[in-house]
C-alpha cells in the first residue's frame, strides 16, 4: 500500500481525479504521424489537472501502441512522467493489451517515491494508492491487462477474461475491507458487456470470448475502464458502482470520426457517491468522410466542402471508370486526405448474377471483358481489350509450362 501526502481537494469533502486511457503513444492515423498531437494532449492534460485541482490522474492502460514503442514516444512519456512528478499530482498507470508490462514497469519502485505509480502485474493488484479528503481515505487499485493463461492458476479461475477479472475483483473488495476502505476506485483494461467498440481496437478474446460482465467490479465506487476508444458508461446489474470508459484522447481510425474525444473528471463524495463530467480534449484536425464522383467532389471543394481543407479526410469514389491519379487531385484541394476507396456506382437494374456466365470453355478475354462491364458499367475499348488478351495469353502460357 502506498499512502500519499494529502492534497487539497476542490471542496474538501470531495475527492477529484481525472480518468483517461488508451493514449497509444506511437500510433499513426494511416500515413499521418500523431506524435505532436500526443504531445499537445499530454501538455494539456497536466494543465487541466492543475487548473481543476485534481488529486490524481488515472490512466487505464494502453499507454503505448505497441510492445516496443518508437524512441520518441518513450522520450515523450518520460517527459510527461517528470512533469507530473514535479507538479506533485499523483499518476496511476496500468498496462493494457498493447503495452509490454515488463518494459512499462521499468523503474517502478523509484518512480513511486515521486508519485508515479505503475501497476503492470497481478502482484500489484492489491497494493492500492491511498488518497484522502476531509471524510477519509480512498483506495485506488490498478488492474493491468491480464492474459488468462498466465494468471488463471494463481487466481483459481477458469480460462476466460470474465473468470479472471471476477477473481481479481473479489481480491480487491476483500483487500479494501481489510484496510477499512469504504471508497475505492479500480482502473482496469477490458471489454465490458454492453459497451460499443470500433474498428481500431485490438481483439482480446480468449476461447472466442472477449467480454466480461460489468458486475465483476461490484462493491467498488468507480471503475475507470480502458480499451474501448469511445467514451461511454456501462451499468452493472444490481450494483451502484459507476463504470465508465474515458475513451482515447485522439482518434485512431475513421470509425471514430463522430466521437467526441475526452477525459473524465470524477468526484467522489464522503458517502462514496460519484459524479462525472467529460471534458473534450484538444484536437488538431477533425476526421471527415465524403463519397461521390471525383469531378463532383472537386467542384464542391471550394463550396460546401471547403472546411475539409484542414481535416483528415477519407474519400470513397463512386466513378464507374477509375480516374487517373485521383489521390493527387484530391490532395490538391484537401491536403490531408489519408484514405481513398473505390465503390463504383453501378446500374441497379442489371442483375449481377446475369452479368457473367463463366464456363470451362469460355474465352478468357470475354470473361475479363464481362468483368470490366460488371465493375465499371462501361464497354472496354480496344486498348483495354488488348491488355486483357495479353494478360490471358501470358497466364495460359505460364500454366502450360508448369
Amino acid at each position: 500500500m502506498e499512502e500519499l501526502p494529502r492534497r487539497e481537494s476542490p471542496t474538501g469533502a470531495t475527492l477529484r481525479f481525472i480518468h483517461t486511457s488508451d493514449w497509444h503513444l506511437g500510433r499513426r492515423l494511416h500515413s499521418a504521424d500523431l506524435h505532436e498531437d500526443h504531445r499537445a494532449f499530454l501538455t494539456w492534460l497536466l494543465q487541466e489537472a492543475q487548473t481543476r485541482s485534481v488529486q490524481a490522474v488515472v490512466v487505464a492502460g494502453d499507454i503505448y501502441d505497441r510492445a516496443v514503442p518508437p524512441a520518441e514516444s518513450v522520450t515523450l512519456l518520460d517527459e510527461t512522467i517528470a512533469a507530473f512528478a514535479g507538479s506533485g499530482i499523483p499518476l496511476l498507470l496500468t498496462s493494457g493489451n498493447h503495452d509490454s508490462a515488463v518494459r512499462l514497469r521499468y523503474g517502478a519502485q523509484v518512480l513511486a517515491d515521486s508519485g508515479i505509480h505503475l501497476r503492470t502485474d497481478l502482484a500489484g493488484v492489491t497494493s492500492p494508492v491511498i488518497l484522502s479528503d476531509d471524510t477519509g481515505p480512498v483506495g485506488f487499485y490498478g488492474v493491468p491487462f491480464l492474459l488468462p493463461d498466465a494468471v488463471m492458476d494463481e487466481l483459481g479461475a477458469d480460462r476466460s477474461h470474465a473468470s479472471v477479472l471476477a477473481a481479481v475483483g473479489k481480491r480487491i473488495v476483500d483487500d479494501a475491507a481489510e484496510r477499512g476502505l469504504t471508497r475505492t476506485v479500480v482502473a482496469a483494461h477490458a471489454f465490458v458487456t454492453g459497451s460499443s467498440a470500433c474498428d481500431s481496437e485490438r481483439e482480446i478474446s480468449v476461447g472466442g470470448v472477449s467480454d466480461v460482465p460489468a458486475d465483476v467490479f461490484g462493491g467498488t465506487s468507480y471503475v475507470a475502464l480502458g480499451h474501448l476508444h469511445g467514451a461511454q458508461s456501462v451499468t452493472p446489474t444490481g450494483s451502484p458502482t459507476v463504470v465508465q470508459y474515458s475513451g482515447s484522447p485522439l482518434a485512431f481510425s475513421f470509425s471514430e470520426r463522430d466521437q467526441v474525444k475526452s477525459v473524465t473528471i470524477v468526484d467522489i463524495d464522503g458517502a462514496g457517491g460519484v459524479t462525472t463530467q467529460r471534458v473534450a480534449t484538444p484536437t488538431r484536425r477533425s476526421l471527415r468522410q465524403v463519397t461521390g464522383r471525383l469531378p463532383d467532389l472537386l467542384e464542391r471543394a471550394s463550396g460546401d466542402l471547403a472546411d475539409l481543407a484542414d481535416a483528415w479526410v477519407k474519400v470513397t469514389l463512386t466513378d464507374t471508370d477509375r480516374p487517373s491519379e485521383p489521390m493527387a487531385q484530391l490532395r490538391a484541394v484537401w491536403p490531408h486526405t489519408l484514405l481513398l476507396e473505390f465503390q463504383p456506382d453501378l446500374d441497379p437494374d442489371v442483375p449481377a448474377g446475369d452479368l457473367v456466365d463463366v464456363t470451362r470453355g469460355a474465352d478468357p478475354t470475354d470473361v475479363l471483358s464481362d468483368f470490366f462491364r460488371h465493375v465499371t458499367g462501361n464497354e472496354p475499348d480496344g486498348a483495354r481489350i488488348a491488355v486483357m488478351r495479353q494478360a490471358a495469353e501470358a497466364l495460359q502460357s505460364s500454366a502450360a509450362e508448369n
